[in-house]
């Protein structure tokens, strides 16, 4: 072999190593957050894994997906901070929290809105989900989808809930959202608006009776060693929004954006999927844990009762959307 053709063959390899080191280097690596456990029964759990498959798999080298649970990033308040301003690029997030920074998003945490996580599904794909979606935009936040927490129940250890009156005088925390905390005091309960970080220790400790929160939630995260009763009150379909920082996505190739988008759709859909078929074995596990499971006798009274709710919050939300929304779901 010639000198030339050495110096030919080691200028390749060093002009490869270095195209490889180069891509290597830029290479996207995304963090995302979310509040409660890392286990396969949790809704957002369940997310954060549908959506690092499908990017990771339309993009292979590309991208990397690092997941932080259980508030190792913060709270959800903490986390959508760090979307609005760049420093967390992915989050996992409650409706009830992202409709503190955007009010339109009240609509989905009115009472006994959805009927049925169908019809919840119709809104949140449709015209009126891409108007939400679109009002997030101005507060830095590229919304990917909404996933499915599962409609959200009342658990405490006073009394199981049949009636509006076994509300009456129950200390529950509630999220802190003015909604939820109307919604509890039109019922006559005792709203406690408290952080997540500091809600199983008030259980076991007392200072809270109860809380509303998701059947699927109540397994991942062990509150059947702290709660009596569950009650399949279903007052509120619970959104969880998967969002990313509008900061971190702007400045991604079209090609990328393109890619974390259709990995959106895909992470929403296959999520709700699995927690529909979670749903019996949640509650058959939570029986078997030891919790009192009962439904509630007449919705009607429940709705009747939380009425104001929706007087109190039509303004902030929007008339225009609330009417379009009503008018969707009565005919649906």
């Amino acid at each position: 072999m010639t000198i030339i053709n050495r110096l030919l063959r080691v200028t390749a390899l060093v002009t490869g190593l270095t195209l490889l080191g180069s891509a290597s280097a830029m290479a996207t690596d995304l963090k995302l957050a979310w509040l409660t456990a890392d286990s396969k029964t949790d809704p957002y759990a369940i997310t954060a894994h549908a959506f690092k498959d499908a990017l990771e798999r339309r993009l292979g080298d590309e991208v990397t997906v690092s997941l932080f649970p259980n508030r190792q990033l913060g709270d959800d308040k903490e986390i959508l901070e760090g979307l609005k301003f760049g420093s967390i690029d992915l989050g996992i997030i409650t409706n009830a929290v992202v409709a503190n920074i955007d009010p339109s998003y009240q609509l989905l945490d009115l009472p006994f809105l959805f009927s049925s996580s169908d019809q919840a599904h119709r809104v949140l794909d449709g015209k009126i989900g891409q108007q939400l979606q679109d009002n997030l935009k101005d507060d830095g936040i590229h919304s990917l989808g909404v996933a499915e927490g599962g409609f959200r129940n009342m658990i405490n250890n006073v009394r199981p809930v049949q009636t509006p009156s076994d509300v009456e005088g129950v200390k529950y925390r509630t999220m802190q959202n003015p909604v939820f905390i109307e919604m509890f005091s039109s019922l006559g309960g005792s709203p406690v608006p408290m952080a997540w970080g500091e809600v199983f220790t008030a259980m076991q400790q007392g200072t809270i009776d109860g809380l509303e929160i998701p059947s699927a939630v109540v397994k991942s995260n062990n509150y059947a060693d702290v709660t009596s009763y569950l009650s399949l009150t279903r007052h509120t379909y619970s959104a969880i929004h998967l969002l990313m920082s509008k900061r971190k996505y702007d400045r991604l190739s079209d090609e990328v954006k393109t890619a974390i988008d259709e990995a959106g759709r895909e992470a929403v859909i296959a999520q709700r999927e699995a927690v529909a078929k979670l749903e019996q074995q949640v509650l058959d596990d939570l029986r078997a844990a030891g919790m009192k499971v009962n439904e509630i006798k007449d919705p009607a009274q429940f709705r009747a009762m939380v009425a104001p709710v929706y007087e109190e919050f039509e303004d902030s939300i929007g008339p225009d959307l609330m009417k379009m929304t009503l008018d969707e779901v009565s005919g649906s």
